[in-house]
């Protein structure tokens, strides 16, 4: 009885997307489990990313069936005790508290480099590119490398300072391209690994430090798909930080996903198996919490570009599966692709955005062209 009841409700979620059960289109969801129903209900989106790693069910297209989902506002249909529970944690406790902030690292981005090393671009960039005029992924994320480092009016002999900087791929380019010292840091002992060898020769030194650690005084300060870790009782810290690093006519640029209204915890499935301590920052978190600190120089939205980005991450990882397959599991598989292609879903959905924040510490003089 459960189960058909479960099932009733899930098709009244699903009919708003034109999202059917047993149909024939490539958005629509095959199930092997008749439990699945039951899972999704009373577990909403943590339910229905655990019961597709464990096989219950199957959809050709996935990106396809999250932008149908996302774009019916199905999700604000469904509130689990993980909701509410998820909520009442994030606003009692800090999340992204130093002792916590390494968790990502260990979890996520030292998964393996020999899955990012495939799945990424030849320079290891792990967010989102930006495809103007071009459809590959390399040229993308050198478009928006550029994109990064003239909107900071990066000179030759400036000081930078990059936070969250990934496998190096970034400092390297400014230091190549830009004749600029970088100093980088992350939470990851994998990425370190790689950014150093990447950045040897160069005048690039790469610490694995919480950013709360941070000392000394910069000419331009970057942080790009970094954010999404600091949590929203810990912004204003954030860009207090930057503002003691940034010297007197200093710019900084933050390169974030984004969301479309405020929250305090991270969506429950990502929490879990993804990005633990995460959460996804709204405009107004943001302004309120930079205001006193910075002018704003610029806001750029480009959240389509990150749907084509994970859908290239997607191919990529697809294509190599053969070499990974004697390392991961067919649930990590499954696990991956659901991740790629929910948040590639979101994004075409405008469920979540991508933003690139100009702030100045002083105010840029005169009129001043930003590039796009």
């Amino acid at each position: 009885m459960l189960n058909n009841y479960c099932k009733k409700k899930l098709e009244q979620l699903f009919e708003p997307a034109d999202i059917k059960i047993g149909g024939t289109r490539k958005w629509d969801v095959q199930i092997h489990q008749p439990q699945v129903c039951q899972r999704i209900i009373l577990d909403g989106t943590l339910g229905l990313g655990e019961s597709y790693m464990d096989g219950w069910w199957d959809c050709h297209d996935l990106d396809e069936f999250f932008y149908r989902l996302l774009n019916a506002e199905a999700h604000k249909k469904v509130v689990t005790p993980a909701d509410v529970i998820g909520k009442w944690i994030g606003s009692i406790y800090n999340m992204q508290h130093p002792a916590r902030a390494f968790t990502v690292g260990e979890k996520h981005y030292n998964t393996g480099n020999d899955l990012f090393e495939l799945m990424l671009d030849k320079r290891m960039i792990y967010s989102c590119a930006y495809w103007k005029d071009t459809n590959s992924l390399d040229e993308a994320q050198e478009k928006k490398l550029r994109l990064v480092f003239d909107k900071l009016h990066l000179q030759p002999g400036m000081t930078l300072l990059d936070i969250g900087c990934g496998w190096g791929g970034a400092a390297r380019f400014a230091a190549e391209h830009y004749n600029v010292s970088v100093k980088a840091i992350t939470v990851s002992t994998e990425q370190a690994k790689i950014a150093r060898e990447l950045c040897k020769g160069l005048p690039v030194s790469v610490e694995v430090i919480d950013y709360r650690q941070l000392k000394g005084s910069f000419d331009r300060v970057y942080s790009i798909g970094m954010f999404e870790h600091v949590g929203y009782k810990n912004y204003r810290n954030y860009f207090e930080l930057v503002n003691r690093c940034l010297k007197p006519n200093g710019l900084t640029l933050l390169h974030t996903v984004g969301s479309n209204v405020p929250t305090r915890n991270g969506e429950p499935w990502t929490s879990k198996y993804i990005f633990p301590n995460s959460m996804l920052p709204a405009a107004s978190q943001i302004t309120e919490n930079f205001e006193g600190l910075f002018t704003l120089e610029d806001w750029h939205i480009f959240s389509h570009d990150y749907s084509l980005t994970l859908k290239a991450w997607y191919d990529n990882f697809e294509t190599e599966w053969p070499t990974l397959q004697s390392r991961y599991s067919e649930q990590f598989r499954r696990m991956w692709r659901y991740y790629l292609m929910s948040f590639s879903g979101a994004f075409r959905a405008r469920y979540v955005q991508l933003w690139q924040i100009l702030l100045s510490k002083n105010g840029l003089p005169g009129r001043t062209s930003i590039p796009r």
